[in-house]
């Protein structure tokens, strides 16, 4: 039986930075996982190879579109498929590898199977029983299923379907306007295949800023996605290759169909906490399914810590490394903090799309006096240059105060641009601060300073 200060439950994004932010701070620290590979969902079917096909699919666009424009005499580009889920499985191998490596370089041990707390202070690996003196519960999430729904990762795919399909289909059907089926809806359109949403809602993106939403669905248009909205799937019915979706219009109860080669279930995700034994050990857990904790992520009962997608809070892979290095912290006797009025979100299509903090809408409810500042990319001469001038920067700011409250960009490198503003409110700056910050010439940030000179007496270049 070996013994352990710490051991952390899961080596997904939350738990192996929860585990190397322990083993600083001096700590014997085990990580389990039961997956051949570190990094969870998000390096192993989430984050990171979505992020290379959408790569990958945006560099064809770029052939098929504007390499003519700039000079570049290529030819038509071809599609290898296979070549490239492999550069996908590449990527996600380096990754993989790079946090055993890190895990080596801390000492950390990796204790290889799916853990589970059959009392405090224990956790069994394996049929082996290790002691530990604290543990931190960072199982993730999983995909969220829908009634009259099968899943069979073939014709019937959750994302992680959708990263391995064995061929290109002709058409799609992507149940869910969100993140995403989004993004996953993005790479097939660019590899030639009809894309059709279906969004119980009558706006795409959930919780985004209306008018981020609504442009955000006007280019998702030009680029060839088709959206059925307001669409309460029934059913899905699965053939040999095929599938018919079978939805229902909120507006007038009206039925119709829809058919699909291939049909991406993108309705959300759940908190994974099956097996762990929670319930067992009396672990309070919310309505939702979530580990419920403090406001220092310990649980009800002594000595266990949750973090992650698996408690309250959005599920964002850096907001659950946040709370793995803050309740490392926590443990050590530290102040560990998470400001969640400042954690960021990104959509990575293209263009993309970043928001942090407040929304117009949420500000109207809350009554608060705002001021909006808004720049288009049109006015920037990098994006124009570079065939990336749709969009805009939108800044919130208090009236009175000129403190940021949001931002809100879509347009190129929106995920990149967006942390300025971050900065800029985790140290409480006004609108003006970062307008009088010099931003070099020409370079896509020059749109957020003009979006936050729009805050005051307006933009230049506009």
């Amino acid at each position: 039986m070996a013994s352990y200060d710490v051991i952390v439950i899961g080596s997904g994004p939350g738990g192996y930075v929860a585990a190397i932010r322990c083993a600083q701070l001096g700590f014997k620290t085990a990580c389990v996982e039961g997956r051949e590979t570190l990094g969870g969902t998000c390096l192993n079917v989430g984050c990171i190879p979505s992020k290379a096909l959408l790569h990958a699919t945006h560099q064809l666009h770029e052939a098929e579109h504007n390499f003519e424009k700039m000079g570049l005499k290529v030819g038509a580009p071809k599609v290898d498929w296979k070549a490239m889920l492999a550069y996908k499985d590449d990527t996600i191998a380096q990754n993989t590898k790079g946090i055993e490596y890190l895990f080596k370089k801390n000492k950390i041990d990796w204790l290889k199977g799916w853990g589970a707390i059959p009392a405090p202070g224990k956790v069994t690996v394996g049929g082996e029983t290790h002691e530990a003196k604290n543990i931190i519960v960072a199982t993730g999430s999983e995909a969220s299923g829908l009634p009259g729904v099968e899943i069979d990762e073939t014709v019937v795919v959750t994302s992680t379907g959708a990263l391995e399909l064995s061929r290109i289909p002709k058409r799609m059907a992507v149940i869910g306007g969100g993140v995403i089926g989004l993004e996953l809806g993005s790479v097939y359109a660019r590899l030639g295949a009809q894309v059709t949403v279906v969004e119980y809602l009558d706006h795409i993106t959930p919780g985004m800023d209306a008018e981020v939403q609504k442009g955000f669905q006007r280019l998702l248009k030009k680029q060839g996605l088709d959206f059925v909205m307001g669409a309460a799937v029934q059913s899905v019915e699965a053939l040999k290759t095929k599938a018919k979706v079978h939805y229902k219009l909120r507006k007038d109860e009206s039925e119709a169909t829809l058919d699909a080669d291939v049909v991406l279930v993108a309705t959300g995700r759940k908190p994974f906490t099956d097996g762990v034994g929670l319930e067992a050990l009396g672990v309070e857990m919310t309505e939702r399914g979530q580990v419920k904790t403090d406001g220092h992520w310990r649980t009800n009962v002594d000595g266990v810590y949750a973090i992650g997608d698996c408690i309250a809070g959005p599920m964002l892979a850096h907001k659950a490394e946040d709370e793995g290095m803050a309740c490392a912290e926590v443990i050590a006797g530290k102040a560990g903090h998470v400001n969640y009025s400042v954690i960021p979100s990104v959509i990575y299509t293209h263009p993309e799309v970043a928001a942090v903090g407040e929304t117009e809408e949420t500000l109207k409810e809350q009554g608060r006096a705002y001021k909006a500042g808004k720049f288009n990319f049109m006015g920037n001469g990098r994006a124009k240059a570079n065939f990336a001038a749709d969009g805009f920067v939108k800044i919130l700011a208090d009236k009175k105060t000129d403190r940021i409250l949001g931002a809100h960009i879509i347009g190129p490198m929106a995920g990149d641009l967006i942390h300025e503003i971050c900065v800029a409110m985790e140290f409480g700056a006004s609108a003006e601060d970062l307008a009088l910050t010099c931003h070099a010439h020409p370079t896509y940030s020059e749109a957020v300073r003009e979006a936050a000179l729009a805050c005051g007496d307006g933009p230049i270049h506009a």
